[in-house]
């Protein structure tokens, strides 16, 4: 039973048409690649999501949760693809593969480099026959240098790229993003690179080799952390919610709930002290600049705790919106899902699905031209595609899919 949250439900349509015309074989499984795939079939691209027969993309199984025994980790990426079940590591099955390649302007596969090349999906061996087409790989480790043929997950890349060391409270262990913070972020990277390698293409007319890797993504993630240390040598530690740059931007409880307060630069500092009824400190000479404010941050931080724990949250974030003071709630999951703004802006929806219960969505996250993007596509059932697309893509009669499907290959 699906339960309600108060979000709209919509049937499929018309979104955003940006990449109409581009098509992509995803053969990319778990959470990374098919995240990559669906923002471009988000922007209009025909993404044909190849499948192992029978089993699928591995994040078909992972749950619970499921969703009538969906799961709810796969559809959460897998909207706007077509579905074709293909085992490729067959001769027969690769030649079919070749056919769609050859229809198809992006392939995108998350395989590390030896099965790559095993497979012959590997960039020379595709570049052969396509010199137009753009190559995506992402793998954990990229590919090239030593760690290249490592196995890799989100949570291998958040220990790699010190995202884990700087998260949680300096007295505990370190913590893990409460979301697949690597594989989105490396799936984003990929769908930006591969429109840029297809906008090239427009003017040379050759694909490009697209080489991602999840723990290059999550470091990218920290560049402001990294550079500071590069220049500085001052090694950055856990300090929870409270950032070591900026005072004040941290996390108060007011007397029910706690909230986040960023007094960024000198006149959020000085609005913030004016509206809780001390002018004076917001003048002080010795709070005049963020650098003495770090100095003094013990201090401060106290007299603001004292201060905000006297009335509620709700009435802090009145008084601090009318001043133009950045501040917020700390939400739960349940209530991100129930904030009416953001379902306002159409960010999300239960699509509609034949002869299945209305799947769960977060849309693509972007208004265009004052609105907010249409899924063309529900997360498919496995292969429900695969005979539309042989017989459309690859060009292959009803008497060839039957002998694929005789010989289990699809």
């Amino acid at each position: 039973m699906l339960p309600d949250h108060g979000h709209p439900t919509i049937s499929t349509g018309e979104g955003f048409a940006l990449l109409d015309g581009v098509r992509v074989l995803d053969l990319t499984t778990s959470i990374a690649g098919p995240y990559g795939a669906m923002l471009l079939g988000d922007y209009g691209a025909d993404v044909i999501k190849i499948e192992r027969p029978g089993q699928g993309d591995d994040a078909r199984q992972w749950g619970p949760p499921f969703l009538e025994g969906e799961s709810l980790w796969f559809l959460a990426v897998n909207r706007n693809k077509r579905s074709v079940t293909l085992d490729f590591s067959k001769p027969e099955g690769r030649r079919v593969l070749g056919q769609l390649v050859a229809k198809s302007d992006v392939l995108i596969t998350n395989q590390l480099p030896r099965v790559q090349a095993k497979l012959e999906i590997d960039y020379d061996s595709l570049r052969r026959d396509r010199a137009d087409l753009v190559f995506v790989s992402l793998t954990g480790f990229g590919l090239s240098g030593d760690r290249r043929e490592r196995p890799c997950y989100d949570l291998i890349a958040e220990g790699l790229s010190g995202v884990m060391d700087l998260t949680g409270e300096a007295a505990n262990d370190p913590q893990k993003v409460g979301t697949a913070a690597a594989d989105l972020l490396a799936g984003m990277d990929a769908a930006m690179a591969t429109i840029a390698a297809l906008f090239a293409r427009t003017r040379t007319g050759q694909g490009r080799k697209v080489d991602i890797s999840l723990v290059e993504s999550m470091t990218r993630f920290m560049s402001p952390r990294l550079v500071s240390y590069l220049g500085s040598g001052e090694l950055p530690r856990r300090t929870g919610a409270k950032d070591s740059v900026i005072a004040i931007y941290q996390t108060f409880h007011a007397s029910d709930d706690p909230l986040t307060l960023g007094l960024g630069n000198d006149s959020i500092w000085k609005r913030f002290w004016k509206a809780v009824g001390r002018d004076a400190v917001g003048e002080d000479p010795r709070y005049a600049s963020n650098a003495q404010r770090r100095d003094h941050r013990a201090e401060i931080v106290a007299d603001i705790q004292e201060i905000l724990k006297t009335k509620p949250r709700a009435h802090w974030l009145e008084v601090f919106a009318a001043n133009g003071i950045p501040a917020g709630p700390i939400n739960r999951i349940d209530e991100v899902a129930a904030d009416p703004a953001l379902i306002e802006r159409g960010l999300f929806y239960r699509l509609e699905r034949p002869g299945a219960p209305p799947a769960p969505q977060v849309n693509t996250g972007v208004q265009l031209d004052g609105a907010a993007n249409r899924p063309r596509l529900a997360p498919p059932a496995l292969g429900a595609d695969t005979d539309e697309v042989l017989r459309s893509v690859a060009g292959l009669s009803a008497a060839d899919i039957a002998a694929l499907r005789a010989a289990g290959l699809v």
